[in-house]
Parts: C-alpha cells; sequence; structure tokens
C-alpha cells in the first residue's frame, strides 16, 4: 500500500535537481484553441483546431516549397546603408543590428533558387520578424535582382509578400523601390517568364501597391490580412463602419482581387499546377 502513503515526509528534491516547465511547449490561437507546438510544426504552422495559420518566415517557406528544402540563396549578404543619417529612438544602424541579432536575418527579404517538384523555381520570400517585414532599398534590390535572375535564366519567380509596408527610415528610397520593383517585373512579362504572388499575413502598405498585386496570378493564404492601409485608419478616414472581414483574404477573392485562396499544405502543390499550366506543359503529379 505504499502507492498510496508517503514514506518519506517533505518534499525531498534539492534545489539545484529542480526544473521549470519548459517555455514555449503550446500555442495559443486568436480564438483560443491550444496546441503543442510540435504539432503545430509538423501541421506546417496551421493550427488543426481551427485552421488559423501561424505567421511564418522565409526558412519555413522555403522548407515548404523547395524539395528536401535544397537551395541556392542568392545575394544573401546585401545589407542596408544609412544614406539618410535617420534616427528616431534609435539610430537607423542601431536599430538594423538589432534586427540582424535577433532574426539572423540581413534583411526583410531572402531570395533562392532550387527545385520545386524537380522544376527550378525562384522564390522571394518576405520575413516580418525584421523591422516589420518593412520594404527598404535592400528589399527592392534583392526582389529586383531575384527578377534578372528569372529572366537570364528563363525560370518562373514566386513572391511571398508579409510586409507592414514602406520602411521610414529610408523615406522616399524606400518608396522608390515600388517603381523598381513593379518595372523589373513588366521586364518579367515581357520576357514571358511566369509570376505568381502569394499574400500572406500581413500584405499591406507599398508591398500591396506594387509587386504583391502584379502576379499573373494571385494568391493567398486563409484569413490573411491583405490591404494598402489598416482597417482602422481606414475606418477614420471615411467615418463608416467596415464590412464584416473587410480586408481579409477571402473577402478580396469575393470581389476580385485574388484568384485563389489555399491552405499552406497545398501551396506547393498549387503553384506549381499552375506553372505547368501557364507554360503549357505536361502537369506534375
Amino acid at each position: 500500500m505504499a502507492w498510496f502513503k508517503r514514506t518519506d515526509k517533505g518534499i525531498q528534491t534539492p534545489t539545484e535537481e529542480k526544473k521549470d516547465t519548459p517555455k514555449g511547449l503550446w500555442y495559443k490561437t486568436p480564438s483560443g484553441k491550444i496546441i503543442d507546438t510540435d504539432e503545430l510544426k509538423k501541421n506546417l504552422y496551421v493550427s488543426p483546431e481551427d485552421g488559423y495559420h501561424v505567421r511564418i518566415g522565409s526558412r519555413e517557406y522555403f522548407e515548404i516549397f523547395f524539395d528536401d528544402n535544397k537551395f541556392k540563396e542568392l545575394d544573401a549578404k546585401l545589407a542596408a546603408k544609412d544614406p539618410l543619417k535617420f534616427e528616431d529612438t534609435k539610430k537607423y544602424p542601431d536599430r538594423l543590428k538589432e534586427a540582424q541579432k535577433k532574426t539572423s536575418l540581413k534583411d526583410a527579404v531572402r531570395t533562392a533558387v532550387g527545385k520545386s517538384n524537380g522544376k527550378d523555381l525562384v522564390i522571394a520570400s518576405m520575413d516580418f520578424a525584421f523591422i516589420g517585414g518593412s520594404m527598404g532599398s535592400v528589399v527592392g534590390e534583392k526582389i529586383a535582382r531575384a527578377i534578372d535572375y528569372s529572366i537570364q535564366n528563363k525560370i518562373p519567380f514566386l513572391m511571398i509578400s508579409k510586409s507592414g509596408g514602406a520602411r521610414m527610415q529610408e523615406a522616399s528610397l524606400s518608396l522608390m523601390q515600388l517603381a523598381k520593383t513593379s518595372a523589373k517585373l513588366a521586364q518579367l512579362a515581357d520576357s514571358k517568364v511566369p509570376y505568381i504572388s502569394l499574400c500572406t499575413d500581413p500584405t499591406t502598405g507599398g508591398t500591396t501597391a506594387s509587386f504583391a498585386m502584379l502576379g499573373d496570378i494571385n494568391i493567398a493564404e486563409p484569413n490573411a490580412l491583405i490591404a494598402f492601409a489598416g482597417p482602422r485608419v481606414v475606418k477614420d478616414t471615411t467615418g463608416k463602419d467596415l464590412p464584416e472581414g473587410f480586408q481579409r483574404s477571402e473577402f478580396l477573392l469575393e470581389h476580385g482581387f485574388l484568384d485563389a485562396i489555399y491552405e499552406r499544405k497545398n501551396l506547393k502543390k498549387q503553384v506549381n499546377l499552375y506553372l505547368d499550366l501557364i507554360q503549357n506543359q505536361p502537369v506534375r503529379a
């Protein structure tokens, strides 16, 4: 009966042997659903309880799209300067160093080329973790160079957008990237190389006003915020209550701004299906 009786009085575990509960074992979705983080990762960071798509970055998207997660990163060392000597609560170079240390990224976009379902694909994927995915001169330059690579090698281009908009620390230099990337996409179209745009949560500001909405096919993940200005700004400006689900991907699909919405587990299959159809090639299994 020792199972039901305490043989030793008091707690005997020495303080140095006590273990804290590890952090990050569970994830709570906005609807209140709780999911084990290991299970969440296996499910491509989508909650099986309510289908909520957790924000992920370039590392996870490359793993989803590239076969065996094998790829060659393009312009990996490109980093921003401070031509305007901008300073708010911090100096811009200090803010960049802090973001680089925190995220292990050079800037808010990574570009790479690799095989996806057996065929070459160039991907530019933004990272919201780096200063809110803000679009500065490096973001525009890396996207432009990735498009050039696609043109030179006749490889389809996939843009994965996730951004809070233009980077205020670079002012007009940031805004110039809208025209720069749009011009490069026009060259891509002239070269008859396919371009698919994937909008993820959130895709806002100058990103939406330029490359994110210029795809041959524009698709999105479920319930992604896609807009130029945020819902609060629009409501304060117009003075009107907004429709339910306003600026979410389902609303935009219904009103003709998107071609389709796909769950994350289907993205690789659907993107490559579109590419086969656009290029009039045999459909890959």
